[in-house]
């Protein structure tokens, strides 16, 4: 019986932590990544609709986040919705949301501060 209430109790305090961010320019909510001079500080999260990890799904889903971006040495901004894997062409940089964690769990909300966000800046061709 201890047994199993120390499990829970490990499992529970696990599913509270925050989860570490992924490497490379990586913010959460207020927070700001710094890509290639490019400060992207993501404002809300607009939508998660992804299909949870632990279901089968006909449609992906998507996450969307309302994002500022300053860019060419802060002369420049732009402040909009960031569709997870769609680029967003601004000046002379084309800025892409190429990851987030947590996954989505059915069942399950998450906590906006939880999540983090992976941005990607290249040069438009």
């Amino acid at each position: 019986m201890k047994a199993m209430l120390s499990l829970l109790l490990l499992s529970v305090a696990a599913c509270a932590t925050v989860p570490p961010a992924p490497p490379g320019p990586v913010a959460g909510l207020g927070q700001v990544a710094q890509v290639a001079g490019v400060r992207i500080r993501p404002i809300a999260l607009v939508e998660d609709s992804r299909c949870p990890v632990n279901v089968q799904c006909v449609w992906a889903g998507r996450l969307v986040i309302l994002a500022q971006i300053d860019f060419n040495g802060g002369g420049e901004s732009f402040r909009g919705n960031m569709t997870l894997g769609e680029p967003v062409p601004l000046g002379a940089e084309t800025v892409t949301l190429v990851a987030a964690v947590p996954p989505k769990l059915a069942g399950a909300a998450t906590d906006p501060r939880a999540y983090r966000f992976t941005f990607a800046v290249q040069p438009r061709a």
